[in-house]
């Protein structure tokens, strides 16, 4: 028998330490963080990053700690969005996460870097440990709600994350393009082999509301949300509107100030994790 290399995730053996499945990493002993939300999308540019900025936003708004884990290393948009461009400090316990206007604790690669545009070249491995240490060596302080913003797809980010990380359910993203259903099964499909609860799907771009008359367009076709929805046993579905305001805020940095109940769904939803 070889010797073990304590990587449950390369290893087919069942031994004492398996018991339970794979490890998850510690949390900084520091930190308590309650309940951890996936968001996750099969492919990019569905508005993964915009959906996890205002489920935090709308936590912060109902009383409870918000926190984003960006592990979207290659494409880390959630600064940016709530106006954040300082540089991450740190102590010999931990790194301190930035702090949003309004209180949303957040950590990003692009807290980290000597400059925010310098993009990030690394290889899967090195990006995955990145996460880990985002989880372990990050003081959160208390948390009721962390959501981790994943990178697109199914490869090696979101699987260190559901491996790594005590992810309590996942939110899934989409866009209304047929091409987009058969995505969102393979995001579904992926969060079952990890028994990982999907707690919901919102589909962002879903209309257009005319602002003179109100009348509600689809722009990218109609929406199958529901079908999708009820083929995969999903039972609580948002739709978010093509809204150049709530864009802009995001651009600027203002996304905490948007105006908008389109989430609360699925924000009611997670609010009674809190209480099973």
């Amino acid at each position: 028998m070889s010797e073990c290399n304590h990587d449950c995730s390369s290893c087919g053996a069942s031994c004492s330490e398996r018991q339970g499945g794979i490890p998850k990493e510690p949390l900084n002993q520091m930190s308590e963080v309650k309940k951890v939300i996936g968001i996750v999308s099969g492919k990019g540019g569905v508005g993964k990053s915009l959906v996890t900025s205002l489920l935090a936003v709308n936590a912060e708004r109902g009383g409870y700690a918000s926190a984003i884990l960006d592990a979207d290393i290659t494409g880390p948009s959630i600064p940016n969005a709530f106006g954040i461009h300082s540089k991450a400090e740190g102590s010999d316990s931990g790194i301190f996460p930035a702090m949003s206007a309004k209180g949303t604790k957040i950590m990003s690669i692009n807290l980290l870097l000597e400059d925010e545009k310098d993009p990030v070249v690394w290889r899967g491995p090195v990006i995955a440990g990145a996460v880990k240490q985002f989880w372990t060596d990050v003081i959160w302080d208390k948390v009721d709600f962390m959501f981790v913003d994943m990178p697109p797809g199914t490869g090696d980010v979101p699987l260190t994350v559901f491996q790594s990380l005590p992810i309590d359910g996942i939110v899934i993203v989409t866009s209304p393009q047929e091409l987009v259903g058969m995505i969102v099964g393979k995001a579904v499909r992926m969060a079952a082999m990890m028994n990982v609860p999907v707690l919901g799907i919102v589909e962002n771009m879903s209309y257009y509301e005319c602002p003179d008359c109100g009348k509600r367009h689809s722009v990218f076709g109609d929406s199958r949300i529901e079908e999708f929805a009820a083929e995969y046993g999903i039972d609580t579905v948002c739709r978010l509107p093509i809204d150049p305001k709530l864009a802009a805020a995001c651009d600027k940095g203002t996304v905490e100030l948007y105006d908008g109940d389109w989430l609360d769904p699925m924000s009611s939803k997670l609010e009674k994790l809190l209480e099973s």
